[in-house]
Parts: structure tokens; sequence; C-alpha cells
């Protein structure tokens, strides 16, 4: 004869689902987390590598969020995590910055811009390699819509004015790290430009 339902034999059974359901979790959390760990470290190193010259050890600063990385003894630059908000919502670069305060590389590690357009700052080659080299001191970092040196991408000033505002964050980060003074532009001014652009609703240029 099948058992009476009954609150006792309910609260007992979604008990014991509850702490197998955990066990599990647990495990699986435990099993992956190292790999996880090391997958993000090797993003991260990648991304070092990919906005400095060579190096041969890197030391990260977690107060100021960025790696010192050095040759020898000597330091040949900083690479600084900057994150600001875009179109789409948060966008994430890592800043090569050398000791002269010039711009060696940028790279994005993440970003929710839109698809075809705010999202080509990760593959728009043309926007991407201008960063290469850029000296704050030469050049004036905000789109030259705005009067600036920094080529955006079409149709997505908003991107492309958030990218450039996480560039000069980057530098402000360098300026509080080295004796060599780096040159950036106003960031108040950029802040408010950041998402308030006139008619820059709804299509990235339109974004």
């Amino acid at each position: 004869m099948a058992a009476k339902s009954n609150l006792t034999n309910m609260v007992l059974v979604l008990g014991v689902t509850c702490l197998f359901c955990s066990a599990v979790l647990g495990g699986a959390y435990a099993l992956t987390k190292d790999p996880i760990d090391a997958a993000a470290a090797a993003k991260t190193q990648q991304a070092v590598a990919q906005v400095l010259p060579h190096f041969e050890s890197l030391e990260f600063n977690e107060e100021g969020n960025y790696y010192t990385a050095k040759d020898g003894d000597a330091t040949v630059g900083y690479a600084i995590e900057s994150t600001v908000v875009g179109f789409g919502g948060p966008l994430s670069l890592m800043v090569g910055v050398t000791v002269d305060g010039v711009v060696y590389n940028t790279s994005v590690l993440s970003h929710t811009e839109t698809p075809g357009l705010g999202a080509k700052c990760s593959t728009d080659a043309k926007f991407m390699d201008q960063w290469r080299g850029f000296d704050p001191a030469v050049k004036i970092l905000s789109v030259k819509k705005d009067g600036g040196d920094v080529d955006a991408i079409t149709a997505s000033t908003i991107t492309s004015r958030a990218y450039t505002l996480a560039v000069e964050n980057a530098l402000k980060v360098f300026d509080t790290i080295s004796v060599i003074p780096g040159v950036t532009g106003n960031l108040s001014e950029m802040a408010d430009q950041v998402g308030h652009d006139d008619n820059e609703e709804g299509g990235q240029d339109n974004e």
C-alpha cells in the first residue's frame, strides 16, 4: 500500500533533495575552481603581453588594479585595468603605458556593446591600431567630433568616447604610480559626454 503523503514526508524529501543538490554544486565548484582560475590568469597574462613590450615578471597592485612589468630589474611599463560604462554596459580594457607615459597598446577584456556597431571596439583594426604608441603629450585624448585626435568607430560615437575615457582613466592611474607625469584630457567633460550626445538614442550614433 502506498505511503500517505504528509507534511513531515514532504519536508524530509525536500531537505534530502536540497542537501544532495548542494553537495553536487559544491563538488562541481571544487572541481572547476582551479581550471577556471588558471584560465582567468592565462587570459590576463595574454592581455598584458598584448599591451606592453617584452617583460620577464609581473607584480599586481590590487589597490590600484594594475600590473608592473619588469625586464630584469628595469620597469618596462604598467598594464592598467580600466572599466567604464559604454553604450551597452561595462566596457573593460587593459591599457599598457610605458614609463614615459605613452600608451603602448590597448586590449578589450570584456564589453556588452551592440554587435556590428560598438562591438567593433574589439575588432576594428583602424580603431584599435590608433592606440599603439598614442602619446597624450602630443595628441588630444578625445574623439575628433569633440575636437580631439581619436578616430571614432563609424556610427558608434558613445562607445568610442567610453573607450577613450577608459584610456584616460588608465593614464590617471599611471600619474599616481609614476614620477613621470602623463598628460590627460578633461575627465569630467568626457564623463558628461558619454551617453549624453545629442540625437544618439536608438542606434549608435545612434549608439
